[in-house]
This record gives structure tokens, C-alpha cells and sequence, in this order.
């Protein structure tokens, strides 16, 4: 009935998004896609992502959520306001991230996707 939604942003789209901005998301999409699941850039990929599709705060009932994460990821990427490189620095944001959480083990604190 419904596109599969999942409760977080799943991995296994990223080659999905890899033609919808120019060069540089390409170069850093391919190689993601590369990558098992568990290290840390493919990690950084997912919390960027999560951020800007706020699956945190995506109701089973909502619109948004029926189209399913692919739709969502898809469109979120297209429609980001922002240049490549503003999609990289928030990247690179998750990536701090995710190195501070493994070497102290403590959550980074909420920021606002710009």
C-alpha cells in the first residue's frame, strides 16, 4: 500500500542520491556507496541525512512518511537550499560528530540543520 519508510535513514539508498547535485556530492555519494555500513563516514552519511530529512520527527501518519524514506531522501536533496558545499560542511558536521561520540562516547548536542 505504502513505500517502505523505515525508522532511520537507511543506507542501502545512498546510490540513489548520487545524480541529483553536481560533482562534488557525486564524488562523496560514490563513496559512500562503497563503504560497509558500519564505518564511520557511512555513519556521518546517515546522521547528516537523518538531520535533513528529520526522521526523528517523522510520524507514522504523515504524508511524508507514507512516500517512504527513498522519496523523501530524494526530494530533500533536490530541493536543499544550500550549495554542494554547504551538503559537504554538514557532512563534515556529522563526521565531528560521530568521531567525538567514539572517542568519548558522549552525544553531540542537537543542532539545527541551515
Amino acid at each position: 500500500m505504502y513505500p517502505t519508510a523505515e525508522i532511520l535513514f537507511p543506507l542501502h539508498l545512498v546510490p540513489h542520491l548520487r545524480d541529483l547535485r553536481g560533482p562534488k556530492w557525486k564524488e562523496l555519494v560514490t563513496y559512500i556507496s562503497t563503504l560497509p555500513e558500519t564505518h564511520p563516514d557511512a555513519l556521518a552519511f546517515a546522521l547528516m541525512m537523518i538531520r535533513l530529512n528529520e526522521c526523528l520527527k517523522c510520524p507514522r501518519n504523515s504524508y511524508k512518511y507514507q512516500r517512504g524514506c527513498a522519496e523523501c531522501s530524494i526530494q530533500n536533496i533536490i530541493h536543499f537550499k544550500g550549495s554542494d558545499e554547504d551538503l559537504l560542511k554538514l557532512y563534515r558536521r556529522a563526521q565531528r560528530d560521530i568521531e567525538r561520540y567514539v572517542k568519548q562516547g558522549k552525544l553531540p548536542a542537537q543542532r539545527v540543520v541551515a
